[in-house]
């Protein structure tokens, strides 16, 4: 499949391609209309304050389910990887060195430890892009595999993330969601506990695997458990409603 066409009418530019100028500017954050602009200040403010923290404070705890996650996709060989809430890129080395990788995210200091992690691969094909996946600005079937990190307990919107990961994902492609799903009775207790706290900085500590991910109508090829006693479910997802899946 070719490279994914780069957004029309936007002035949308890299933030970082491993095979073009590193320098190119950032997509503004204009782009967003106001609505989402609100809705997203508590994840960028969050983010932007914990970005040089990041990569100590959830790198290793969380890295199983990235390290699932990457193999998964680097299974399927794709020409194309999309990856929502690409954050300091600690997925970017295990993705296929021969894919065309794109990354997104809503902060610009997460964005920023990105970049260096991508210039540390050289002949990559990495492009790293400011931009909110609730209202992304690449074409329609983009890319055969998006995998979204831990994305859905900090959007917004989990139903509309849905909606535009299905629109840029070719048919029949790959989809692969890494994230804490509530109904755990070891967890319950934890996620009663830090609800206030998530609240403030814009992280759902209770997301429904039934509401998010089940209630929709791709085909779910995979679920297993992932991290430190199950905490997160690696889903593999084809997108194509159920009946059609071969």
């Amino acid at each position: 499949m070719a490279t994914p066409k780069q957004p029309a009418q936007t002035g949308l530019a890299p933030l970082n391609s491993t095979r073009s100028s590193p320098h190119r500017s950032m997509a503004p954050p204009a782009l967003w209309d106001a609505e989402q602009a609100l809705a997203l200040r508590p994840v960028v403010r969050a983010y932007g304050r914990f970005a040089p923290l990041y990569d100590k404070l959830f790198g290793a705890v969380l890295e199983p389910g990235r390290r699932a996650m990457a193999q998964a996709a680097a299974a399927l060989a794709p020409d194309t990887v999309l990856e929502v809430g690409v954050g300091t890129g600690l997925t970017l080395p295990g993705y296929p060195a021969a894919s065309h990788v794109v990354g997104i995210d809503v902060s610009q200091e997460m964005l920023h430890q990105a970049q260096r992690r991508a210039a540390s691969l050289p002949g990559r094909d990495i492009a790293l892009y400011l931009m909110n996946a609730e209202q992304m600005q690449f074409a329609d079937e983009s890319f055969d595999c998006v995998t979204l990190p831990y994305v859905l307990s900090v959007t917004p919107d989990p139903a509309r993330l849905v909606r535009e990961v299905r629109r840029v994902c070719r048919k029949g492609g790959t989809i692969l969601v890494v994230n804490h799903f509530s109904g755990s009775s070891l967890w319950w207790p934890l996620e009663r506990a830090v609800r206030s706290l998530s609240d403030r900085i814009g992280f759902r500590s209770e997301l429904s695997f039934e509401e998010h991910i089940a209630a929709h109508d791709w085909h779910i090829e995979a679920v297993r458990p992932v991290n430190l006693l199950g905490l997160s479910k690696l889903v593999t997802l084809r997108n194509t409603p159920p009946n059609d899946a071969a």
